[in-house]
């Protein structure tokens, strides 16, 4: 495992932030399983967890005219850096205006002991929350969450709470992960949240 100092990468028109590699799932489709990083980017396993100041300096560094949108999604569960993450994401939009969004498990309110939703008023034009699963039998069985029965729970009522202060927010799935039956009943728990979903690709590396 190389560790470094990746605090941003590119994925297509997007600039992704890896702030934390602590992520309070372990799931078997996650792409950190595969290697060092993700999309060609250099080690994405952190020598230290970076301060708002350092991924600010690291951004300042590129050409942000060439990005549509800004995304916390690294090797680790973005909420663990909630406090960084929210005052990134709201200089950043100080400063240039861009769209911003969180690739996130949903376990926020059990990482930080708190309901956050709130806090994403302003700081987010888009959560990602991933469902993975129609049930939390199966969340647990290749999710693995160290929050054990509370976590699926806790991340449906994350999505319905940050609908409020957040326009724009989904779930998703791994297609390749799940029936087409379990896919349909993936829809119906976003339909009744008010939120769409998106089911997605395996991504290998």
């Amino acid at each position: 495992m190389k560790k470094s100092t990746t605090f941003t990468y590119e994925v297509e028109n997007g600039l992704y932030i890896n702030l934390t590699n602590r992520c309070s799932n372990r799931c078997e489709f996650c792409i950190r399983n595969n290697g060092d990083g993700a999309y060609g980017s250099d080690s994405l396993w952190l020598e230290y967890e970076p301060s708002a100041s350092e991924v600010l300096e690291d951004i300042e560094r590129r050409d942000m005219s060439k990005y549509s949108e800004v995304v916390f999604c690294g090797y680790g569960e973005p909420t663990y850096r909630l406090e960084v993450m929210i005052s990134v994401a709201r200089e950043l939009k100080r400063r240039y205006g861009i769209k911003t969004r969180v690739n996130t498990n949903g376990h926020s309110d059990l990482i930080n002991g708190s309901d956050t939703a709130a806090l994403f008023e302003g700081a987010l034009d888009t959560v990602c929350v991933s469902l993975n699963t129609p049930n939390p039998e199966k969340y647990e069985e290749i999710c693995h969450p160290v929050y054990k029965k509370a976590a699926y729970d806790a991340m449906l009522e994350f999505a319905k709470n940050v609908k409020k202060y957040v326009q724009n927010v989904s779930f998703s799935v791994v297609g390749e992960f799940l029936s087409e039956k379990e896919i349909e009943e993936c829809r119906k728990i976003a339909e009744d949240c008010g939120v769409a979903l998106r089911v997605r690709d395996y991504i290998s590396s």
